[in-house]
């Protein structure tokens, strides 16, 4: 048994170092550095937020045809670029996450990403995705917007209000669950049960702030990635891992020896897609975007390729909530 968890640990160190460049993980309980921001932030997006998942309505009518966007528009400023430019997961199974075959980074995030692309040049692949860390997801969005600066995150990031305040977010596009992932042979169910132990969720996380909220008695321990808390577990150095269903349906993937508790997810996570607050047509623009991805059938497509299979929840596409 111990040897065979050491292959699983060596498999996804090796896994670790193709997404991140590195392989060394060393456990970190808080309280933790926060990645600091990359340059002076830019005007908040509106402070009141009586709901989260409110997001700006898409203008009436049809989007421009690729190629054509509005003058002066944010998305013709992409368009000049001729690329757009996304911080996204590379460790994320399922999610974001970098193919060992072919060496591109795919998964439901992704798809994401490239149906915006599409959208606006007509061609899925002028994309530049740019590997980032959870802590850095709301400091790469309120940088200036510079040529080549990140116009769009998509890192299953959920939608909260405390996030409005600084960064802009599409209508939610996937509704996930907080739950937790722990070693076959333990019986532990809950969080509750984990008392004086240690566990890992991804820092700068809503995951991170659950855990702590749910059993303060749980000794909180971090890392930038969602590997980094895989590596940690294969170690020893924590006995379980808590985050997003989707994430840890990739994790346990990964593992023969993990597995997901069957308790109830014990949050809500709404996911969407972030950008500068600055920025309200690209949201809007973003908005649409999604709008016809549910209503085409390319968003159930995406989830029954990616999320369907490890997650054996049927494909249900939230439905937008605007009033901002």
């Amino acid at each position: 048994m111990k040897k065979k968890r050491l292959i699983a640990a060596s498999l996804t160190l090796l896994f670790a170092a193709t997404a991140c460049g590195s392989t060394t993980y060393e456990a970190t309980q808080i309280p933790v550095k926060q990645t600091p921001p990359v340059s002076t932030p830019a005007p908040p997006a509106k402070q009141d937020c009586t709901n989260p998942l409110q997001s700006y309505a898409p203008d009436p009518g049809p989007l421009s045809a690729p190629g054509a966007m509005p003058t002066g528009s944010t998305m013709a400023k992409i368009q000049a670029h001729g690329r757009l430019v996304a911080g996204i997961s590379a460790d994320s199974l399922n999610l974001g996450s970098r193919n060992p075959i072919s060496g591109k980074i795919e998964g439901f995030d992704i798809d994401m990403i490239r149906a915006v692309a599409e959208a606006i040049f007509g061609d899925e692949n002028k994309v530049e995705l740019r590997v980032i860390s959870s802590p850095q997801r709301l400091p790469v969005l309120k940088a200036p917007r510079t040529p080549g600066a990140v116009d769009i995150v998509a890192r299953n990031m959920t939608i909260n209000c405390a996030r409005w305040k600084e960064i802009a977010f599409s209508a939610e596009y996937y509704r996930s669950g907080q739950k937790l992932l722990v070693r076959s042979d333990m019986k532990a169910e809950t969080l509750a049960q984990l008392s004086g132990q240690k566990v890992c969720a991804p820092a700068g996380s809503t995951s991170l702030d659950n855990m702590i909220k749910a059993n303060p008695k749980v000794v909180p321990v971090t890392a930038d990635t969602d590997t980094g808390c895989l590596v940690l577990f294969q170690q020893g150095k924590v006995v379980a891992i808590t985050g997003d269903d989707t994430v840890l349906a990739g994790e346990a993937a990964q593992d023969p020896y993990a597995r997901i508790t069957k308790a109830p997810a014990f949050s809500a996570e709404p996911y969407g897609l972030g950008m500068n607050p600055a920025q309200v047509d690209f949201v809007k623009f973003v908005n649409k975007v999604l709008e016809e991805m549910k209503a085409d059938g390319r968003w159930k497509a995406s989830y029954d390729k990616w999320l369907g299979p490890s997650l054996e929840v049927p494909a249900v596409p939230p439905a937008p909530v605007y009033g901002r």
